[in-house]
């Protein structure tokens, strides 16, 4: 059985977004069994764990002795394996590919910016207003290059939901403090439309079900 690793608990702003959630989705999609490893800190900086994940991080899947880690590549991996993730023939496959790392490597870094100048503790630092500014800006215009494209299609390709629609789904999730896809309504749209699917809904309510049971005390 596909083991995949997760963390026991986040702070809140992260709940919903650490990326372990690309992966249970796309297990969901699949109709693939898997179980749960959960980590905590302790076990990130463990030897045993780096054997599977070098840096540390969340997610890496044990598939029956195939280690992997990046949850593009677990997905890429496991579009594999199922059909409902990706198409068989290859021009199709490499069309979903392309949008996958499209995803991953053209709308998400600019938001991980972003995330970086706004969850500072204290908040943005000291003349970061310009350069937040900026960010704002290039998020933007990958966001209405993304609209664009998008026009009347309720998916990236192949005209129907796969591996693509469920990373840049995940990724436009994470501008969810702000409104730069809720005031474009192709993106609120095509966003609020994947995250009804079950096979989303499932994936999430197990990764905050985890979370909620190992929250820590609340302090007094």
């Amino acid at each position: 059985m596909i083991r995949v690793s997760a963390f026991r608990w986040v702070p809140p702003f992260a709940q919903g977004l650490v990326r372990d959630l690309r992966v249970r989705w796309a297990l969901e999609e699949a109709g693939l069994p898997y179980e749960v490893m959960l980590i905590g800190p302790d076990e990130q900086k463990s030897e045993s764990y780096r054997r599977l994940q070098p840096f540390g991080q969340v997610p890496a899947i044990d598939d029956d002795g195939l280690v992997l880690f990046e949850s593009c590549a677990i997905v890429m991996h496991l579009g594999q394996r199922s059909e409902a993730l990706m198409p068989r023939d290859d021009p199709a496959q490499a069309r979903v590919r392309t949008w996958m790392l499209a995803a991953l490597n053209t709308i998400e870094p600019p938001i991980t910016t972003l995330n970086v100048i706004d969850l500072q503790p204290g908040g943005a630092p000291a003349g970061a207003k310009d350069m937040r500014d900026s960010v704002v800006a290039r998020i933007g215009g990958r966001l209405d290059s993304l609209a664009a494209f998008l026009g009347g299609r309720e998916n990236l390709v192949e005209e129907r939901f796969t591996a693509a629609d469920l990373l840049m789904t995940t990724v436009l999730r994470i501008l969810r403090t702000t409104d730069l896809v809720s005031k474009r309504p192709t993106l609120e749209a095509y966003r609020l439309r994947h995250e009804a699917r079950p096979t989303f809904q499932k994936a999430l309510a197990a990764q905050m079900a985890t979370f909620a049971k190992h929250a820590p005390p609340v302090k007094q």
